[in-house]
């Protein structure tokens, strides 16, 4: 997707019922990452604060509320997280979701908690390592995740492709520039932390322009 208008970004934010809903963090980020070896938990994490540095935001080791408000599970069966303690505190349903996302070949989903000004509080990040998802370099997974992850986008966003991109010249995945410059513009200083009017899009176009 090629923003040219403002009408592009608003396909960013809509969801497939037809409403813009806008969020990003409120908070700095406090993520934990569970299922994975030490050297993957440094790509994710690396990938993150490279995600977070672009936008402006911050990190942090613990929430002082929370302790950490972005899990990343990484699992190979759905059923697996039947078996994680309490999260079914955290997520509520959490036997009928999973029962929904296996029905649905779903390899990844994410849950999002809100202030209440609607910035995101605290985010959930289900990754089942089928084929599809282990094909992937762990760089590459792990930027696309933390992009992901670190607005509340529309489900349809990246339906169709990548918000990564290859460096025609060396091969590197980098996040594509259209994408990055929505990431930095949205946590502009002067922006709301959340937003359902479309016009809010048109805010993040001047942003670009600029």
């Amino acid at each position: 997707m090629s923003v040219t208008t403002p009408e592009a970004i608003q396909e960013f934010f809509t969801r497939a019922d037809g409403r813009y809903v806008f969020a990003r963090w409120g908070r700095p980020i406090a993520p934990i990452v569970f299922g994975v070896a030490d050297e993957t938990l440094a790509t994710v994490k690396g990938a993150l604060e490279a995600v977070v540095t672009l936008a402006g935001h911050q990190m942090a080791e613990t929430d002082p509320e929370l302790g950490s408000n972005l899990m990343f599970f990484f699992f190979r069966d759905w059923a697996e997280l039947l078996e994680v303690p309490d999260l079914d505190r955290l997520i509520p349903g959490l036997g009928d979701l999973v029962a929904k996302l296996d029905a649905a070949g779903a390899n990844q989903y994410r849950v999002f908690r809100f202030e209440k000004d609607g910035a995101i509080r605290a985010a959930f990040v289900f990754l089942k390592m089928e084929s599809e998802l282990q094909k992937l370099p762990a760089e590459t997974l792990a930027l696309g995740q933390a992009v992901q992850v670190i607005l509340m986008w529309g489900d349809r966003a990246f339906a169709a492709s990548s918000p990564l991109a290859k460096l025609p010249e060396t091969g590197a995945t980098i996040l594509r520039p259209d994408v990055a410059g929505i990431i930095a513009a949205a946590y502009d200083r002067m922006m709301p932390p959340s937003a359902v009017d479309p016009s809010h899009a048109y805010r993040i176009f001047a942003r670009l322009q600029g």
